[in-house]
């Protein structure tokens, strides 16, 4: 009896130091199975909030990349809509002093996208290259980052309101996630119905008339939308809230289709910008200079 509770000791001995050699590997690992993890979850179909449906008839190609999920346009050479899953962990992971930094990416054509613009075709254009999904939000892993510079992600943007209130808007959400756990954000450009304005090196890439970003936090059962004019916006970015309906009456898209029709139209309804958290503007800070980023000549 007593050598046999000499040995279970010696077993649950060996165990334990097993196990905090097997915690150490885990620890090492568990950012790179945090990204399978995100990618494969990005990759799912039923039940999905980032499913977005567009009409009938839009010119779109799916592209399911580790951190968000772009429907692009190939006609227009620009996305219909950026959707991506934002979590406290990462905004964690994003805003940690080794994490990736901007300075270290560009823009890039993405090769597997045949339609997809080279990222000197706005060279000569009047508009910045706007992020949809905002590099501040997928600094918490280099692939992540590195596919958000794709020109899948970018549609032509007007410099002021680029750098200027809908930045601020953007660093109010990243703070959201943080304060909420988990957030979904969906991006994308209002086209008009007629005589869209064209733009690049080719001049095939269309100019957005509006831009919308709608974001639901779906633990509280809050969400909000922003619409804003593809031009300097004079006012504060938080007189720009609106509805989810709203957006969808503009573009058509039917967003979060996978909730319930009675939390989807309730969630959809709401516009009570007062209930989401104060942000201080230009807290954030990635150390990058967007100043530098205005092209100087104007083709319209």
């Amino acid at each position: 009896m007593k050598k046999a509770l000499i040995l279970a000791c010696v077993a649950l001995l060996a165990a334990t130091t097993s196990c905090k050699n097997c915690s150490r590997e885990e620890e090492q690992q568990s950012s790179h199975l945090f990204w399978s993890d995100k990618q494969q979850q990005l990759q799912q179909s039923g039940g999905n909030l980032i499913e977005v449906k567009l009409p009938a008839g839009t010119s779109n190609q799916r592209i399911d990349y580790e951190a968000m999920t772009v429907y692009f346009n190939p006609k227009y050479h620009i996305p219909n809509c950026v959707a991506y899953e934002l979590t406290a962990t990462e905004i964690a992971q994003a805003d940690a002093p080794d994490s990736q930094k901007r300075n270290n990416y560009t823009f890039n054509a993405d090769p597997k996208v045949s339609s997809c613009p080279e990222w000197w075709e706005y060279k000569d254009s009047y508009y910045d290259r706007g992020h949809m999904a905002p590099a501040m939000d997928m600094r918490w892993s280099a692939k992540s980052m590195e596919q958000c510079f794709y020109m899948t992600n970018i549609c032509p943007q007007d410099h002021d309101l680029n750098n200027g209130e809908w930045r601020k808007m953007e660093e109010a959400i990243h703070s959201w996630a943080r304060t909420y756990k988990q957030i979904y954000v969906m991006t994308g450009p209002v086209l008009p119905k007629n005589n869209i304005e064209m733009t690049g090196k080719h001049n095939d890439i269309a100019v957005p008339q509006q831009f919308y970003k709608i974001v639901y936090a779906p633990q509280q059962g809050m969400a909000i939308a922003f619409l804003f004019d593809n031009e300097n916006a004079i006012n504060s970015w938080r007189n720009h809230s609106t509805t989810i309906d709203e957006v969808e009456r503009l573009t058509g898209i039917d967003f979060f289709a996978a909730l319930p029709d009675s939390t989807e139209d309730a969630v959809e309804a709401q516009n009570q910008f007062k209930k989401w958290p104060y942000h201080r503007d230009r807290e954030f800070n990635d150390g990058y200079n967007y100043n530098n980023t205005r092209n100087r000549k104007r083709t319209h």
